[in-house]
């Protein structure tokens, strides 16, 4: 056995060697065919990673060095999201500039990356923070605001006063701030705003041709939530509304004899003039409460319904009937027309809301051939044909939608429409730790955009950055830089004091890594269509909806802008399972249970956290780590080394090589090539250590004592022992056990690689193949039949000729004992299944 397997001095040795010929820098222009892997980039947090970080990159470190063998020209770049409130956050509690605390997380996390031996082009880093990374990214913001995507607003937003800031509905739960816990509350503010709403349809529609995980296709479905209805108008029947029209939107025309109540939101426009002076005080109060709630505890189906009697009316147009206007929190302004007629007997939540208040439910759809039971136990809301509808009744639900939404337009009370649940993109942030926005707000010319020489505006160097107490963000405190001249009439103007989302920088990053260092475009067009789309990303599925989301919009202004040659951005996509602490948790410094890196490299090495990243199941699963199954991966990588030591300086020859250990070669190149194309990297490491056993055994079998040729020399007698086999050495399996081995375990596989005399890298040759012919059996199972019936089976040599095959047969027991002397009419085979003997 050899000696211990000296992680701690190879690995540092080749992740060295590695940066120093740059293996992995992928070529700009090159006649290869091109793969470009991306990595969902690390926010650089103070915490640094913990081993559910590394996931993700393992895998895309394995696909990249596995295509690098296969011939591909490979771009594996990494960089960093460095914007955002946590930094700013730390800023203000410590008295630490961001861009300090920035800098010293992104070094940390760049030597914890290190360490594990990812082969990244690190001449391609980026960081979002960087002047020379901004300019671009204003620059991006300045074509969508030439196209008119982008505008300001006076939208209601959560605030958070603890923060200072605009918070996203993501951000908010049970009326506070989810990072910090500080109340928020809904208020009006001015925000610069991105009509993501313009590609509605091309977002939905362009999800078909991606090869995405169905689970994420149908969340970003969801999120766009397109719909087809009709937009009707119910007129205030009394109060000081009256005679003014409520525009509800509905995907259910056909339902509309079954309203028996409108809904508004607590933020539609028109509750206060609805609402009767009885019920004023009551209103108020419901609204302050929907006020302290997220949109996502609003809609959530699960909780008790509430809400609140107006006092007032509203006319049906199709019957004229007089129906009850409340408002409930579980309408949002933000979707639809923000008010909604409510039909309990088709509609669940509806159906709920009524049972709890006493409002009618009035059944106008019924299953075709059938009535509903009454009372109704539950809304019925599949289609039917309409009934108690007037003179609709007995249409089809789909016709009854088309013809009630002809006669509405006709009378002006409607009109078919489409609605979207997906609203404009809120871009601003009251925050100082983002990008500037490139606008000047004038006076005489309005909102100027800065002309795009002057790019990059940089952040002022500002040591307060705590929020100013008011909706004004702390930029509002630097005067001198806030004051500046209209790039239009030259005349005193004020520069936009909000920032941009960390949402921004993430946007295109990945079209940066194409061409880092240009400084005179955000890439070269020949580059971008070489490398575009993105060949795979891998990533978390936290970032399913808005990242994606907002990636995919960006890429397609650029594509109608002509800056970029495909429609989409990453053609496939993969989530990584999250891996959950010891106690099966989610890792977190609150529980106690999270695992650093830099531990497991210490006491195992990088190649067995890789292996047992890998190895501890699929990659979308998700799973615990457990510090003792690591163990066994040690073991794996010990016996990998003995192997690789005992055949280093013996050279193949001899007799001829074993058949079984090369049939098991070859199954094994063909396994591990299957496996790493279909990300099956547990499986893939499974068939090694069954390789890797077999040559143990094989070499263990064939060592034996050999006369040692050389001339006898002082201290040393005539015969030693050393390494061989008396018929073939395994050194040729060893070789292709490590080439295998190389893109989920590269130290170790170099190492014994150059031990083995290569002088040239194992990620410079090429991937092994597999001879299909070899892993064709020399023998097969026959099914034995006696009149089309089962009675045995015989094996028999693939290549077994007639006669042969008739004596083996016939002289089989089983066989013996159901012809019972009687003669074979027939004697029929089907090559390598079965023989019938017709009796």
């Amino acid at each position: 056995m050899a000696d211990r397997y000296p992680f701690s001095e190879i690995e540092p040795k080749w992740q060295q060697r590695w940066e120093e010929q740059g293996l992995f820098r992928a070529e700009s222009h090159s006649s290869k065919p091109k793969f470009y892997v991306l990595d969902m980039f690390p926010y650089p947090s103070g915490a640094g990673l913990h081993v559910g970080h590394p996931e993700g990159y393992t895998a895309t470190d394995i696909i990249a060095r596995y295509k690098l063998m296969r011939g591909f020209n490979v771009l594996h770049p990494m960089g960093w999201d460095a914007f955002g409130l946590p930094a700013e956050q730390y800023a203000i509690e410590t008295g630490t500039h961001p861009r300090d605390t920035t800098r010293k997380n992104i070094a940390t996390f760049k030597r914890q990356i290190q360490r594990l031996g990812f082969g990244y082009d690190w001449s391609r880093e980026i960081d979002t923070t960087d002047p020379r990374y901004v300019r671009w990214t204003q620059w991006i913001f300045l074509q969508l605001h030439k196209r008119g995507l982008a505008y300001t607003a006076e939208i209601p937003v959560w605030w958070c006063e603890g923060c200072g800031t605009v918070l996203a509905n993501e951000e908010v739960q049970d009326g506070t701030c989810e990072r910090k816990g500080h109340p928020v509350a809904r208020r009006p503010m001015r925000q610069w705003m991105l009509k993501i709403t313009a590609y509605a349809d091309r977002l939905l529609e362009d999800l078909a041709g991606l090869d995405w995980p169905e689970p994420i296709k149908e969340m970003q479905r969801n999120w766009i939530g397109r719909s087809e209805g009709a937009e009707v108008d119910f007129a205030v029947a009394d109060g000081a509304a009256a005679g003014e029209k409520i525009r509800v939107f509905t995907t259910r025309p056909d339902t509309l004899f079954g309203a028996t109540y409108l809904v508004l939101s607590p933020e539609h426009p028109l509750v206060e003039r609805v609402t009767a002076a009885a019920q004023q005080a009551a209103v108020e109060r419901y609204r302050a409460e929907a006020a302290r709630k997220s949109e996502l505890e609003r809609t959530d189906l699960a909780k008790t319904k509430s809400g609140v009697f107006t006092g007032s009316h509203a006319v049906n147009p199709v019957n004229g009937e007089q129906v009850p206007i409340w408002i409930a929190d579980y309408v949002l302004a933000s979707y639809g027309t923000g008010a909604i007629m409510a039909v309990p007997a088709h509609d669940q939540r509806d159906f709920e809301f009524a049972r709890q208040y006493g409002l009618p439910i009035r059944p106008v759809i019924v299953p075709e051939g059938a009535p509903l039971a009454e009372p109704l136990e539950q809304a019925f809301e599949a289609v039917g044909r309409m009934h108690d509808s007037g003179a609709f009744s007995g249409l089809p639900s789909d016709e009854g939608k088309r013809k009630i939404t002809e006669w509405l337009a006709a009378r002006g009370a409607g009109k078919p429409t489409v609605n979207y649940k997906l609203r404009d993109w809120l871009f601003s942030r009251q925050r100082y730790w983002g990008e500037p926005i490139p606008i000047v707000h004038c006076g005489k010319c309005g909102a100027v955009p800065l002309p795009e020489s002057v790019l990059p505006l940089e952040l002022p160097a500002m040591q307060d950055f705590r929020p100013t107490g008011t909706a004004e963000p702390p930029l509002a405190r630097a005067a001198e830089w806030v004051r500046t001249t209209c790039p239009t009439c030259g005349g005193t103007a004020q520069r936009e004091t909000n920032t941009m989302p960390q949402w921004a920088g993430s946007c295109w990053y990945y079209l940066r890594y194409l061409d880092a260092s240009n400084d005179r475009q955000a890439w070269a067009p020949a580059i971008e269509r070489y490398w575009m789309p993105v060949d795979l990303y891998i990533g978390g599925a936290e970032h399913a909806v808005l990242h994606l989301l907002y990636s995919r919009f960006w890429h397609k202004v650029l594509y109608d802008l002509k800056l970029v040659s495909a429609p989409e951005p990453f053609q496939k996509l993969v989530n990584q399972g999250m891996i959950l602490g010891e106690d099966g948790e989610k890792m977190s410094k609150s529980r106690g249970n999270v695992v650093n890196p830099d531990d497991v490299v210490a006491e195992h090495g990088a190649d067995a956290f890789r292996l047992y990243e890998m190895f501890m199941g699929p990659l979308e699963a998700v799973k615990p780590w457990s510090a003792r199954s690591i163990v066994g991966i040690d073991r794996f990588l010990q016996r990998v080394w003995d192997v690789g030591v005992s055949v280093a300086g013996v050279s193949s020859g001899g007799a001829a090589e074993d058949a079984k250990l090369t049939r098991s070669v070859h199954a094994t190149i063909k396994k591990v090539t299957e496996d790493i194309d279909g990300l099956r990297f547990n499986t893939a490491i499974s068939a090694l250590m069954v390789l890797a056993g077999e040559i143990q055994e094989h070499v263990a079998r064939r060592t034996s004592h050999v006369v040692d040729d050389r001339p006898p020399v002082a201290g040393r007698g005539s015969c030693d022992l050393r390494p061989t086999t008396c018929d073939g050495s395994p050194r040729w399996a060893v070789e292709t056990l490590l080439q295998l081995l190389a893109p989920m375990a590269p130290h170790i596989a170099e190492e014994l690689w150059e031990r083995l005399g290569h002088r040239e890298s194992i990620f410079r040759q090429p991937w092994p193949s597999y001879d299909a012919a070899l892993l064709q059996s020399d023998t097969v199972e026959l099914v034995v039949q006696v009149n089309g019936k089962v009675r045995s089976r015989v094996t028999v040599p693939v290549a077994i000729g007639e006669e042969e095959l008739r004596q083996l047969v016939f002289g089989d027991e089983q066989v013996k004992r159901w012809l019972d002397g009687k003669p074979v009419r027939q004697f029929v085979v089907v090559p390598k299944r079965l023989v019938n003997l017709v009796i």
